[in-house]
């Protein structure tokens, strides 16, 4: 099996380190008990949410989506194509507010697992919309020469049970001779 083409790397906005540590600190915020730990978070959310930052990818090659996730645990994740059903744009006012976007990979059969409804999350790809459409557009092309490949098969297999009907009538004859 050949190995696959890269056709595109997401390239992540710095922006979303930001966004992690703002969603923490309303978090804080709203438990009210842990207002406390607010400097600790913006001490070391930063560092933390950098070293996540560093470890997410999301490679779109000629068949695939590989996602890569995690810093301290890490999760790989290789969509095929074929299998992508949906990939919803979502964007919260704090994200409208950074101009980031949250990509949501939805697969069949994914719908009932995560509790989003989507496989895999991506929250701030650049150019998140001209990315999705490469993805959708790769995926349409890929299952349109499936397509394809699908009914330039059938022509063999009628000729291959052509072929194999006209040697039962030639063993017949043939049969039928030696009998004479």
């Amino acid at each position: 099996m050949k190995s696959p083409v890269v056709l595109q790397e997401a390239v992540f906005h710095p922006k979303v380190c930001l966004y992690w540590l703002f969603s923490g600190a309303i978090i804080l915020t709203v438990i009210v008990i842990t207002i406390p730990l607010l400097p600790l978070w913006f001490l070391f959310g930063m560092i933390v949410t950098k070293k996540f930052l560093e470890h997410m990818s999301c490679t779109l090659t000629d068949r695939t989506l590989v996602v890569k996730k995690g810093w301290l645990n890490r999760i790989e994740k290789t969509i095929p194509l074929e299998k992508i059903t949906d990939l919803a744009i979502k964007q919260g006012p704090i994200m409208r507010a950074m101009g980031l976007h949250l990509l949501s990979i939805e697969t069949a059969g994914s719908s009932g697992g995560a509790a989003s409804g989507s496989l895999v999350s991506l929250i701030g790809i650049e150019g998140t919309i001209a990315f999705r459409n490469d993805v959708l557009a790769q995926r349409d092309s890929l299952v349109s020469q499936h397509h394809m490949s699908e009914h330039a098969a059938e022509p063999q297999r009628d000729t291959l049970v052509h072929i194999g009907e006209t040697l039962d009538r030639i063993e017949k004859l043939l049969q039928s001779d030696r009998r004479a």
